[in-house]
């Protein structure tokens, strides 16, 4: 753990944070409202990370319900290259491997911010049950966290993953994606989400937080499945 000092303008509303730093090589996130075809998203789904995170945890069971994330997302480049599917025929059995172009980011980091329960996902990160994967599960990765201040106030909308209907409109693409997967795959809900790849927009957002390099620091909805069953419920 690093401690850091405060803010120089002292702020009494900051609040300490975990900031999680993960790195991988090579991912690829495929869009799952397009069949048959390998379509990539540009940063992963909020439901990708959660489930990374469940992994540090050693299951959903393990994760509160209400644990919410603030995430930023960038790509040193990006690519296409073959992968060997198994798809099913019409019946559901199983038809010959073939092969199809995959999209994917190279040189990738994955910022998150978590405020509850700090020191818990601090030890579990650190120590994860199972292996830490994102996307795919080929695709392991490196975690690093550190603690760090937060304060309110407007920030830079830079990589941060923000969710729809934040103000003022932030730059960048609006994409639908998966929130929260229930445990048996069989409902999802999605949300809309901005994201500008490039990193660029220098847009003030008002989100929740915002760092000490003045990165936008939104939190997105919680990502448990149990969420989801209890929307289906209401």
């Amino acid at each position: 753990m690093t401690a850091v000092g405060p803010f120089e303008d002292e702020d009494v509303r900051a609040v300490e944070a975990l900031e999680v730093t993960v790195t991988a090589p090579i991912v690829s996130f495929r869009n799952p409202l397009y069949a048959g075809v390998q379509v990539a998203l540009p940063c992963p789904p909020p439901a990708t990370v959660g489930g990374m995170l469940a992994a540090a945890a050693g299951g959903w069971d393990a994760v509160d319900p209400g644990t919410r994330f603030a995430m930023a997302f960038r790509a040193r480049g990006k690519g296409v290259d073959l992968e060997t599917y198994h798809p099913l025929d019409a019946t559901g059995r199983k038809a010959d491997p073939t092969p199809r172009e995959r999209e994917f980011l190279a040189g990738v980091t994955l910022t998150m911010w978590l405020v509850a329960d700090a020191e818990l996902w601090e030890r579990r990160l650190r120590r994860p049950v199972w292996p830490l994967r994102l996307g795919r599960s080929q695709d392991l990765v490196g975690v690093a966290t550190r603690r760090v201040m937060l304060r309110t106030g407007p920030g830079r909308q830079g990589h941060a993953v923000l969710p729809e209907g934040i103000a003022p409109a932030p730059g960048g693409t609006l994409l639908r994606l998966p929130t929260a997967v229930s445990l048996d795959r069989s409902r999802t809900r999605w949300d809309g989400y901005r994201f500008d790849p490039s990193g660029r927009s220098e847009t003030p957002i008002t989100g929740d937080r915002v760092n000490e390099a003045g990165q936008t620091v939104a939190f997105l909805p919680p990502v448990h499945p149990a969420q989801l069953a209890a929307a289906v419920g209401a």
